[in-house]
C-alpha cells in the first residue's frame, strides 16, 4: 500500500477509533431509555449548539453543498446557505427555549411522544401518523450518510462501493448503540471540531494550488454568470450555459430555513439542553458556525472549479465529468484531499483530517437519525401505542435493536454510486420534516387553539403533498418546478389551522397550562 493512503487510513482509523470509545464510555452512564434517547436533559450550552449544528449539516455540507457550486449553480447554493442560515437563528431564536419547556411540562421524551400528551390524543392516531413520518423519511436520510461514506472510501482507497458503505454503517451502529444518546451527543460535537479543520485545510490548500484569491475569482469571472445570484451556469450539454434564476426560484430556495422548525434531531438537542438560560448562548456559537462553515463549503466549490481547469488535481474521471454529473461533483472535496495526500506522509495524516472529517459530518448526521427514528419504533410505537410495558433492561435492549434494524434497511435502500446524489436525497428528506412537522410544532408552541384534528390533517398533508409536488406537479415545469418544502408547508399550515377551527377548541383547563407552562417550568 502506498505510503499516502497508509498516513490517511492511520488518520481515519485514529477517528473511528476515538467514536468507538465515545459510545462504550457513554453506555455506562445510559441506564434507561431516557437516558438512551435523550440524554437526561444534560447538555451544556457547547455540545449543545455544535451537536444540533454537526447532527443539522450532514455530509451534505462537505460533499453536497461545494458539488453544486462547482457544477456552476453558485445562485442554488448561496440562496440555499442563506435560507439555512436564517432558518437556523429563528429556530434556536423562537423554538429552543419553548420546546424544552414544554417537553418538560408534557413529561416527553421524542417528538411524537410530545404530540399526543401536548394534545392529550388518547386515540394514539397523532402519535402513530408522527412515528411513520420519522421511520419514513428518516430512513433515506439516513441511507444518503451511508452513501456519502461509500462514495469517499470507493474514491480514495478504490475500494468496492458497496463494502466500503457497510464498514462505515457498522461504526456508526456500533457507538450510537451502546452509547445512545449523550455519546451521539459528544462524537457530534467532537465531529463539529474535525469538520472544521477540515474545511478550513481544503479552503487553505485549494487556494495555494489554485494561484490564490485573486486568480480563483479572475477564472471564475470568466464564465459570465458564474458568481450572479439571480441566474446559474449549466455544463450538461459540454458548454456553460447561462440560465435564469428568477424570483420564484429564489424564494423555493430560500424556503430550506423553513425546514428547521421540523426536524426531530435538532429539536431533540433543545429538549437535551441542561440550562435554558444558557440556550441564548448556543445560538450564538451555533449560527456563527453555520454561516462560516457554508461560506467555506461554497468557496471550496469556487475553488475546486479552478483545480478542475488548471489541472490541479489529480481527477479520476474526465475534467468534464465534474462539471456535468452532480454525483461527480460531489466527490470534490475527496479529489482534493487525495492530491494533498501525494505531497508526502505528513500531508497524508492532514488528508486523513480532511477525509475524518467527511465521516464526521456523515455520522453526526446518521447517528441523531438512527436515534430519532428507534426511539418512534421502540418507545412511540411498542410502548405507546401498543401499551407493551417494559423494563428498563428491555427497553434498553429494544432500543438497540432498534438502531441496527433501521440502519439495515437504510442500507438495503442506498442508491447504487452513480445514482446517488446527496443533495437530492437530502433536500427531499428535509422537505418531508418541514412539511410534516413544522407547521405542528409551531401551533403546538404558539397556538392554544390548534388541536390534535388540526395536528394530524396539517401533518398528513404536508408529508403527501411532498411526494404530489415532488413527483407530479413539479414535473409540469416552469412555476411548478420549485422546492416541494415550500407548496407543502404552506399547505400543511393551512389545513392545521382550518381543521383545527372547524373542530372542537381543545380543553380550556389544559390550554390555558400549555400557554402558562413555557413560564413555570424550567
Amino acid at each position: 500500500m502506498p505510503v499516502n493512503q497508509i498516513g490517511m487510513l492511520i488518520s481515519i482509523f485514529i477517528y473511528l477509533g476515538l467514536m468507538i470509545y465515545i459510545g462504550y464510555a457513554f453506555s455506562k452512564k445510559t441506564t434507561d431509555s431516557g437516558d438512551f434517547y435523550l440524554g437526561g436533559r444534560k447538555l451544556g450550552p457547547f455540545v449543545t449548539a455544535m451537536s444540533a449544528e454537526a447532527s443539522d449539516m450532514s455530509g451534505w455540507l462537505l460533499m453536497g453543498l461545494p458539488g453544486v457550486a462547482l457544477a456552476g449553480s453558485i445562485a442554488e447554493a448561496s440562496w440555499t446557505a442563506i435560507g439555512l442560515a436564517v432558518g437556523t437563528y429563528i429556530n434556536w431564536l423562537i423554538v429552543a427555549k419553548r420546546i424544552r419547556r414544554y417537553t418538560i411540562a408534557c413529561n416527553s421524551l421524542t417528538i411524537p411522544e410530545f404530540f399526543g400528551n401536548r394534545y392529550k390524543d388518547n386515540t394514539r392516531i397523532l402519535k402513530i401518523v408522527s412515528s411513520l413520518v420519522i421511520v419514513i423519511f428518516f430512513i433515506p436520510y439516513t441511507a444518503s450518510g451511508f452513501s456519502a461514506c461509500g462514495k469517499l472510501f470507493s474514491t480514495i482507497f478504490g475500494i468496492d462501493y458497496l463494502p466500503a458503505m457497510i464498514v462505515s454503517g457498522i461504526v456508526i451502529v456500533a457507538y450510537t448503540a451502546l452509547g445512545g444518546f449523550l455519546a451521539a451527543s459528544t462524537t457530534d460535537f467532537v465531529q463539529s471540531i474535525i469538520m472544521t479543520l477540515a474545511l478550513i485545510f481544503v479552503l487553505g490548500f485549494g487556494i495555494q494550488a489554485g494561484g490564490g484569491v485573486g486568480q480563483i475569482i479572475e477564472n471564475a469571472k470568466g464564465l459570465e454568470g458564474y458568481f450572479s445570484l439571480d441566474s446559474f451556469v449549466s455544463y450538461k450539454s459540454g458548454e456553460g450555459v447561462k440560465t435564469s434564476y428568477d424570483t420564484l426560484s429564489i424564494v423555493s430556495t430560500f424556503a430550506w430555513g423553513l425546514g428547521y422548525f421540523g426536524m426531530p434531531h435538532i429539536l431533540l438537542r433543545f429538549m437535551a439542553a441542561k440550562d435554558e438560560k444558557k440556550l441564548k448562548l448556543s445560538r450564538r456559537i451555533a449560527s456563527v458556525w453555520v454561516v462560516i462553515s457554508m461560506f467555506i463549503a461554497i468557496a471550496i466549490g469556487i475553488i475546486g472549479f479552478t483545480l478542475v481547469q488548471n489541472g490541479s488535481l489529480s481527477l479520476s474521471q474526465d475534467t468534464s465529468a465534474y462539471l456535468q454529473s452532480s454525483s461527480v461533483a460531489e466527490t470534490i472535496i475527496i479529489v482534493i484531499s487525495k492530491t494533498i495526500s501525494e505531497y508526502g506522509f505528513v500531508f497524508a495524516l492532514g488528508a486523513g483530517l480532511i477525509l475524518a472529517g467527511i465521516l464526521a459530518s456523515t455520522m453526526s448526521t446518521a447517528d441523531s437519525q438512527l436515534l430519532a427514528a428507534s426511539s418512534s419504533v421502540s418507545e412511540d410505537i411498542v410502548q405507546g401505542v401498543f401499551g407493551k410495558k417494559l423494563s428498563k433492561k428491555k427497553s434498553m435492549i429494544v432500543a438497540r435493536i432498534t438502531v441496527i434494524v433501521i440502519a439495515i434497511i437504510a442500507m438495503m435502500i442506498v442508491p447504487n454510486e452513480e445514482d446517488s446524489i446527496i443533495f437530492t436525497i437530502v433536500s427531499f428528506a428535509w422537505a418531508g420534516f418541514g412539511a410534516s412537522f413544522g407547521p405542528v410544532i409551531l401551533l403546538a408552541l404558539f397556538w392554544k387553539r390548534s388541536n390534535k384534528w388540526g395536528a394530524i390533517a396539517g401533518m398528513i398533508s404536508g408529508g403527501a403533498m411532498v411526494f404530489i409536488w415532488k413527483f407530479i406537479i413539479a414535473k409540469l415545469g416552469g412555476a411548478f418546478a420549485i422546492y416541494e418544502l415550500l407548496p407543502a408547508f404552506v399547505v400543511a399550515l393551512a389545513v392545521n389551522v382550518v381543521v383545527s377551527l372547524c373542530t372542537p377548541a381543545p380543553e380550556k383547563k389544559y390550554a390555558i397550562h400549555m400557554t402558562k407552562s413555557h413560564q413555570a417550568v424550567n
